[in-house]
């Protein structure tokens, strides 16, 4: 199915031009056990209605960002850079 989905720095593209990264989930603590790993990587909910979610725009920016995309008729609520962690701010 297509529809569109908007990049924020590019606007409304089609969903050909981007690349699916995953429903955006906590990450692990980094010595977590390899069965939190495991499901973190390979787990899905893909439950029905507004999800949150990475995307990458694969023929456009080149950047990951986040979009609010309800699954159930594919609209897209909204679309956001991630912050950029205080560590890499400008001065």
């Amino acid at each position: 199915m297509s529809f569109l989905l908007k990049c924020p720095n590019c606007g409304k593209r089609s969903v050909y031009e981007f690349q699916f990264g995953g429903e955006v989930r906590p990450r692990p603590a980094e010595r977590a056990p390899r069965e939190e790993w495991t499901k973190y990587i390979y787990w899905r909910t893909n439950s029905t209605g507004v999800q949150k979610e990475w995307w990458f725009h694969k023929q456009g920016c080149r950047l990951w960002f986040f979009a609010e995309r309800n699954t159930t008729t594919n609209e897209v609520l909204d679309s956001y850079l991630p912050a950029r962690p205080k560590s890499q701010s400008k001065p």
